[in-house]
């Protein structure tokens, strides 16, 4: 039986942590098969892990080509990811909506406050122009509890909103759409600009200093928040600045050795992303994302930019084993 998200979202101290992904892993690495399958292939025997550093980490693009399901019966929802470089859309099986949304409101809550005191104004195009959007699925709920609305392409109505709402209010937007609302020069002082997912193909990507220097000259804002999160993931990490990245009490950033997918490195380094994300109960909660960052002491991190494939090719054979 998959587990339930309550304790989940309830821990709060490095112990909990631990003693909760151990017991994740234990349940995962038997009821999914692709992780079971990866896990065998990798040679580890996961009864002999003891500690969240030796759990093997899934390589996501399994995400595009197998079920990375635990669940018996079929899933409530699946989620898509785009598909802006062409290729498979990753597939992010939930067994139970309720588990995504009790996690997204949570970790809202912890980094902005109650989302029902909270005009969300989301400027959101290509998430809003195809099916299965994970993010969308999120920014509607919270919109529901609190005030604000999505706009494609109509700034005037979203700034005249904006202008008129009160309280707390965010302006959530994919990175062109900003940098293409900037060209406005709006007045957005008392209002939280958050970006999420980049250019999209849309535009020539720019270092993220300068789109965040940008952003904040255009809009006359001191800092640019962000949100990190995927179609394969349940949580989301969020930063109130310089790309600085928290993450909820459930979820934590590992950093591998790029040559080495089995080696994590010590706070300090550099390397490629690994998630733990204890709210994906039903799928695979240890991943192997396609993400350069840095990890720091105090658990905070940056993302720096995408890993070419054939910087990572033993772990690209033991993914083709089990396709």
């Amino acid at each position: 039986m998959i587990p339930e998200i309550g304790d989940i979202l309830e821990i709060t101290t490095e112990k909990d942590f631990e003693e909760a992904a151990l017991e994740l892993f234990r349940f995962q690495s038997r009821e999914c098969p692709p992780y079971r399958d990866y896990i065998r292939l990798a040679g580890v025997d996961a009864t002999a892990v003891k500690r969240v550093r030796d759990i093997p980490f899934l390589p996501i693009e399994l995400f595009k080509s197998t079920d990375v399901y635990c669940g018996s019966a079929p899933p409530e929802k699946t989620f898509t990811s785009s598909t802006t470089g062409g290729g498979e859309p990753s597939r992010h099986m939930m067994a139970r909506l309720s588990d995504y949304e009790k996690t997204f409101v949570k970790a809202f809550s912890l980094f902005y406050g109650d989302p029902s005191g909270v005009s969300l104004f989301a400027l959101l195009p290509g998430y809003l122009e195809r099916e299965g959007s994970s993010l969308v699925y999120m920014v509607d709920k919270l919109i529901a509890r609190g005030g604000g609305g999505f706009y494609l392409r109509n700034t005037e109505k979203l700034l005249r909103d904006i202008r008129s709402a009160k309280g707390k209010k965010i302006l959530l937007g994919v990175t062109y759409a900003l940098l293409d609302l900037a060209k406005q020069s709006p007045d957005l002082r008392d209002v939280i600009v958050m970006e999420t997912g980049g250019m999209k193909g849309r535009r020539a990507e720019l270092p993220k200093p300068e789109v965040h220097r940008i952003l904040c000259e255009s809009f006359g804002v001191d800092s640019i928040h962000s949100e990190y999160g995927m179609a394969e993931l349940t949580s989301q990490a969020y930063s109130d600045g310089r790309g600085l990245f928290r993450t909820p009490p459930w979820m934590r950033v590992l950093i591998r050795d790029l040559n080495d997918p089995f080696d994590i490195l010590p706070a300090g380094s550099s390397g490629g992303i690994n998630i733990v994300d204890l709210a994906n109960l039903s799928s695979c909660a240890f991943i192997q994302t396609q993400d350069i960052g840095t990890l720091f002491p105090d658990n905070t991190f940056t993302v720096n930019g995408r890993i070419d494939r054939s910087e990572t090719r033993g772990c690209n054979l033991l993914v083709e084993n089990i396709l």
